[in-house]
């Protein structure tokens, strides 16, 4: 390994995968149309100014998507920025879950997506179910902005209705509800990497009553909007299960699976009307 690598290691050092780190940035910034290994790196190879500013970036901890502007989800690469957190993988068991409850892709079903952020589960949906209707709320214009630039993308724009609200502005009945809200409480807020706390907005993280703010106010929704063959799709933090599942079994929710992430922790709650 050359001496020119070796000092951007040690400078990435401060990461649990320095090597990783490094081959990302060189990666991101080549000149060329292979992937760049370590072994054969060669300084030609790379936009020398440009690695050395996305360096300078992620050494003050700026995660790698928001450096250059791009995270992946499910098929598609959203754009994302500071103001919507990062689509995360455990969220696509979202998708999944919802192919399992409803194989038949042609149908025109009406979907709810509350607290959008990217637009990630709602494009993501709209792109499995081209015949259905999508209504997609967050309660950030800034990152409401970012969702319609995501659905622009990825041709899908007319599908969608984007709105600016607080959960949702009318108990209008869906056929599919999917939502990630915030549900970190503000001690797990403030245990979080330097990467979440200064480059992704807080309030997509925290929910008051100890992360189950949320919750409560969703179950209340549900209770209205949820027709007797309808089905919601609740992400949850991983050791809410238990107090998630009796919030919404006091608003007469009946809980019909508890799925759990590639890690085996607790991820989905899947409810319908009793």
């Amino acid at each position: 390994m050359n001496n020119f690598l070796k000092q951007q290691l040690n400078q990435l050092k401060i990461f649990p995968e320095p090597e990783l780190e490094l081959r990302i940035l060189l990666n991101k910034n080549s000149l060329k149309k292979n992937e760049i290994f370590l072994s054969n790196f060669c300084i030609s190879d790379i936009n020398l100014s440009s690695f050395k500013k996305t360096l300078k970036r992620r050494i003050n901890r700026e995660p790698i998507s928001k450096i250059f502007g791009q995270k992946s989800f499910w098929k598609y690469d959203f754009v994302v920025d500071k103001n919507v957190i990062d689509p995360r993988p455990e969220s696509e068991l979202i998708i999944e879950k919802v192919i399992k409850y409803y194989p038949k892709k042609n149908k025109k079903y009406k979907i709810l997506d509350i607290c959008t952020g990217s637009g990630c589960l709602a494009i993501s949906l709209a792109k499995e179910y081209k015949n259905s209707k999508i209504v997609a709320t967050d309660i950030s214009s800034k990152a409401l902005n970012i969702a319609k630039i995501n659905a622009k993308k990825m041709k899908c724009a007319n599908q969608i209705k984007f709105i600016k609200y607080n959960l949702i502005n009318n108990y209008s009945s869906y056929d599919i509800i999917v939502t990630n809200p915030p549900y970190l409480s503000l001690n797990e807020y403030k245990k979080s990497s330097l990467e979440i706390k200064l480059f992704e907005p807080k309030i997509a993280f925290v929910a008051k009553n100890n992360g189950y703010e949320f919750y409560k106010k969703i179950s209340l929704i549900l209770s209205k909007i949820l027709k007797s063959e309808s089905t919601a799709f609740v992400e949850i933090g991983s050791s809410q299960a238990k107090n998630a599942i009796k919030i919404f079994k006091l608003n007469n929710l009946n809980l019909l699976e508890v799925s759990k992430d590639l890690q085996k922790l607790d991820r989905i709650l899947i409810l319908n009307k009793t």
